[in-house]
Order: structure tokens, then C-alpha cells, then sequence
């Protein structure tokens, strides 16, 4: 069995992503970590799941989760200036001997969002746009295998469609649906050479040369 932890489990992209693996993926074992497990109990009763009770600032919790695992994914954009969050899990993967991790960020950390619409992008993110720019740095040098998503706004269309673009690459559209970004991260569980160590941008190519968030 793959052994897969997700941290920030009730967050609305990994929990679509935790469903789709559920039903496509017979050979993983989920261990989903948030703050109040209540909240994903329906999924208790599921053999491949584990639930945990958590803080990813609490680094002691995070490392306990940690053990025995295969690949982390990070539901959370980490917009905090100290990066807590990315340090703890990068100390806890390296503590355990778990290699393989994908976390959540936002479009804009190199500047490669084109036109106007980059511009506004730049004003809505910039408060948080730093430690976002530093927890893919930290990733980058972390010797682990890491990729870092850098999704676009998100809507809820029920479409999977989106484009990839990397990190020396313009990103390509303004906003995507939740259901696409899962995609991505069911596909890379399913085979974790992919899109390894790379930082990428994931958005719908039709919304391309929109000035304001596609909804």
C-alpha cells in the first residue's frame, strides 16, 4: 500500500482529491490531518483512511503523522512570514525518511503572470506573496522530491480542464476549477515522477487574457 498524508485535510481541493483517490486508487491508505477530525467522520469507517487531530505548527504533532509515510501533500498556501508550517513538515519528511511532497501555492511568486491581469494579481497577493516565495525556495533546496502548485483563482465548475505551465514558463490562463487542481494531485500520487521537483502553474487555458477572476 502507498501511504499518502494530508495535511489541511478538509480543505475543499483535497477534499475532492481524497475522494477521487478513495475511488480510483485501491492501493493508497489516506492519513488526513486537520484541526477537527469531526468534520471528514463520514470518511471514519473507510479502511484506507486514518483520521488525525492536528496543528501543522505543532511540530510534534506533524512529525507523528509523518511515520511510515510515502508522500505529503500541504493543502494550505503558506502565507506565514516565518514559514512554520513548510519547516515543520521539511524536518519531520527528512526525521522519517519520507521523500515525496506537494504543496499549495498561488500564481505570481516569479512574476510570471502577463498583462493587467498580473498587475491586480499582484495587488490581491502581495501581502502574503513573500512567504509564499520563500516556502517554494525552501522546498527547492531541500533535497527532498517536491512540486509546488501554483493555482490560480478557483471556481467550481464541475470542468477538468487546465494547462500546465513551469517555472521558467508565463503562466497561462487566470482561473481554474477545484476539480482540475485535484486532478493534478490524484495524477501524482498515481506516479510520483510526475511533475517532480518542479514548481508549476495549473489554470484553464480558455481564460487567458481576462483582466478579473473567472468564476
Amino acid at each position: 500500500m502507498k501511504k499518502v498524508l494530508v495535511l489541511g485535510a478538509n480543505g475543499q481541493i483535497a477534499r475532492i482529491a481524497e475522494d477521487r483517490i478513495l475511488k480510483e486508487q485501491p492501493d493508497v491508505e489516506l492519513t488526513l490531518f486537520l484541526r477537527n477530525s469531526s468534520r471528514l467522520s463520514k470518511l471514519a469507517s473507510n479502511k484506507n483512511v486514518t483520521l488525525v487531530d492536528g496543528d501543522i505548527n505543532d511540530f510534534d504533532a506533524v512529525n507523528e503523522a509523518m511515520k511510515d509515510q510515502d508522500i505529503v501533500y500541504i493543502s494550505f498556501v503558506d502565507h506565514d512570514g516565518n514559514n512554520v508550517m513548510t519547516k515543520n513538515v521539511i524536518k519531520a519528511m527528512k526525521e522519517n525518511n519520507v521523500d515525496r511532497v506537494i504543496e499549495s501555492s498561488l500564481l505570481g511568486l516569479y512574476n510570471e503572470v502577463p498583462g493587467e491581469y498580473g498587475r491586480w494579481n499582484y495587488s490581491m497577493v502581495k501581502g502574503g506573496l513573500d512567504a509564499a516565495i520563500n516556502a517554494d525556495k525552501l522546498l527547492a533546496e531541500s533535497g527532498l522530491s517536491y512540486t509546488t502548485l501554483r493555482f490560480p483563482w478557483l471556481n467550481d465548475r464541475d470542468e477538468v480542464k487546465y494547462t500546465v505551465t513551469h517555472k521558467d514558463e508565463e503562466y497561462v490562463g487566470v482561473s481554474g476549477s477545484r476539480q482540475s487542481m485535484a486532478d493534478v494531485i490524484v495524477k501524482i500520487i498515481a506516479d510520483p515522477e510526475y511533475l517532480k521537483n518542479d514548481s508549476v502553474g495549473i489554470a484553464d487555458a480558455a481564460t487567458q487574457g481576462e483582466t478579473r477572476p473567472v468564476y
